[in-house]
């Protein structure tokens, strides 16, 4: 039996310092090839600088409803989101383990479905969590998937994405696809932005790779294009 915690947390901003507030999760069991999601599960904090009204206006978690709450300390982080588990899940892992201390996860491997279904659904219409749920035709209660922007409903539908995820692609090849910058189906930017990368020039790919401010990931996508080229 494998159990694989699928998390998600929402915060007062887009870069530490700024507090989580929300811890949620939901665990998917593995036995015999079968699996189980369980329902979710999600734990409010409090801040000590408030939410600022635009970050509300996301997930709508007012200041009175965790005013006075305790505020979220590392060994709560550690036992919310790892817990003994064979693996921590979450969708856009990148931004949940801003907020994670290295003793965090310890020796548990880390999945981003958001990585992974670049790998296997090149071709989806989008890859946040909220598009491949109705892309794969989810059908998730309402009291347990709803709303979009809560902990305990995107680490739910996260779980199903990883279900399907699971009938396609091995454990392993996630845990490994995560620890890579992400693989983009296409090119994102300039003229040959939504074009496969074999049909993007040489010259551009060069090009990229000469940026100094070239987002990283991007350079590895040109890089690796590069390199298949000249394999």
């Amino acid at each position: 039996m494998a159990i694989y915690r699928v998390i998600d947390i929402e915060t007062t901003g887009m870069e530490p310092p700024a507090a989580i507030i929300e811890i949620g999760y939901a665990d998917l069991t593995h036995i015999d090839g079968l699996t189980e999601i369980a329902a979710p599960r999600a734990k409010l904090f409090g801040s000590a600088d408030g939410c600022p009204p635009e970050v509300v206006a996301v997930h709508h978690i007012l200041p009175e409803q965790i005013e006075g709450l305790p505020l979220c300390d590392q060994a709560t982080l550690a036992k919310l989101a790892r817990n003994g588990c064979d693996a921590v899940v979450a969708h856009n892992a990148e931004f949940e383990t801003k907020w994670f201390t290295p003793d965090i996860l310890g020796p548990t491997p880390l999945i981003c479905t958001y990585k992974a279904a670049l790998r296997v659904w090149p071709d989806a219409p989008g890859h946040s969590n909220q598009v491949l749920r109705y892309w794969l035709k989810h059908t998730l209660a309402d009291d347990l998937a709803m709303p979009p922007h809560r902990a305990g409903p995107d680490a739910y539908v996260t779980a199903h994405i990883l279900q399907s995820l699971m009938q396609l692609a091995s454990i392993e090849d996630m845990i490994a696809w995560t620890k890579e910058p992400r693989l983009l189906p296409t090119c994102p930017i300039g003229k040959f932005r939504g074009k496969a990368w074999p049909d993007v020039e040489v010259g551009f790919l060069r090009w990229m790779l000469d940026q100094a401010s070239m987002e990283a990931d991007l350079k590895w996508n040109a890089r690796r294009e590069l390199e298949r080229r000249a394999a």
